[in-house]
């Protein structure tokens, strides 16, 4: 299997991290952070000239078609910046309207709106007391006259104040189905807040808001739909990974004890040796990932993400915790990458679901107990 990038995603690689390293630094960042939106309109606005909005929607609506690579070379440059805006919820949001049926009328038209640039979507995986169980619902759908109305309450929605429609799962009668609501659609409430990651969420409740159902979306398909983010979210963490282990060898070069960096120690030169290593497990699962996510089977993809998302997970840990002792003192502070590249890495570990959640998934799957007899 060929993992090496094409030349059009390397040159999409190239240009979206030289735009980023000219205009997204660190302390730009942290600027962007601590305003009331904590997004930036600017940056938002450059990403969809880069191309970026247009690229996972199909071709017939105005995108670039985008495979799973392309938007893997995309969600590395992202994770290695540590860019705050909508860009994840938005591609996840996409590919729920791909697979509900771009040529459905309706969704063709969100679609065409999102290459353009024009909304932003959102999904609303969770809700409180769920936990990492995509179909414990609470929240119900009821037909009316004119459509549906949802009611319940979706917690941690990534960006979910920033989004334009939410892509909401919800009970109607004894079925999962998977549902479109507009922000300004009546009986929504939005609570916005920052997360320790310095990314931003929302609480969305829902009562009797106006909903438009996605075609014959089941709870298979949000399955899907969760996979699909999941993998975006490790080749996220590959990127952060990548800038953590960047940031600490340059730190180790510069840090001095008994007159000489501590880059020299070869104890610590080991411990950097096994961050890299880990990294690089890491990036090789999610790349399979990619691989396997729209070219294999249901099971075969299942297997794929989980074992993708629990290595990026003990990745992240390892290297996060080896990061912050190599700085010392220094990788906790505000003032420095590493820390923020640490909380990232921890909020993704632990977003639809965590090490052991995947680990158990990965068990539970058909071939396993047979495989480690």
């Amino acid at each position: 299997m060929d993992f090496n990038f094409t030349e059009e995603q390397q040159q999409l690689a190239d240009a979206l991290r030289r735009y980023l390293d000219k205009n997204y630094s660190f302390e730009a960042r942290r600027a962007i952070v601590k305003t009331p939106e904590g997004v930036s309109a600017a940056h938002w606005n450059a990403f969809v000239e880069l191309g970026l909005s247009a690229l996972p929607v199909p071709e017939e609506q105005g995108g670039f078609n985008g495979s799973t690579f392309d938007m893997l070379v995309v969600m590395q440059e992202l994770g290695r910046a540590l860019v705050v805006e909508p860009y994840w919820a938005t591609a996840v949001g996409v590919e729920a309207l791909k697979l509900a049926g771009s040529s459905d009328a309706d969704n063709a038209a969100l679609l065409e709106r999102v290459a353009s640039g024009e909304i932003k979507l959102a999904p609303a995986f969770h809700e409180p007391g769920a936990r990492y169980d995509l179909f414990t619902l609470a929240t119900t759908a009821k037909e009316t006259g004119d459509g549906f109305a949802l009611s319940g309450t979706k917690s941690v929605v990534q960006h979910g104040a920033q989004a334009d429609y939410w892509i909401v799962p919800a009970r109607l009668a004894d079925e999962l189905a998977i549902f479109v609501v507009a922000r300004d659609a009546q009986g929504v409430a939005v609570s916005d807040y920052r997360t320790i990651d310095g990314q931003r969420a929302a609480t969305v409740t829902f009562d009797g808001a106006k909903a438009r159902r996605l075609g014959k979306t089941d709870a298979a398909t949000w399955e899907q739909i969760a996979d699909y983010g999941t993998f975006l979210l490790c080749a996220e963490a590959v990127g952060a990974i990548d800038a953590l282990n960047h940031a600490t060898v340059e730190y180790t070069k510069t840090r001095q004890q008994f007159g000489t960096p501590i880059a020299r120690f070869q104890a610590l030169q080991h411990r950097m040796a096994d961050m890299l290593i880990h990294g690089e497990q890491a990036r090789s699962l999610t790349y399979l990932a990619a691989a396997r996510y729209s070219s294999a089977s249901p099971d075969q993809r299942r297997r794929a993400i989980s074992a993708a998302k629990a290595r990026v997970g003990q990745a992240a840990r390892y290297v996060g915790q080896q990061a912050v002792q190599l700085h010392g003192g220094m990788g906790v502070t505000d003032e420095v990458a590493a820390a923020h590249l640490f909380k990232r890495l921890a909020i993704i570990e632990t977003t639809l679901g965590d090490v052991d959640h995947h680990l158990e998934r990965f068990a539970s799957l058909p071939g396993f107990a047979q495989a480690a007899a």
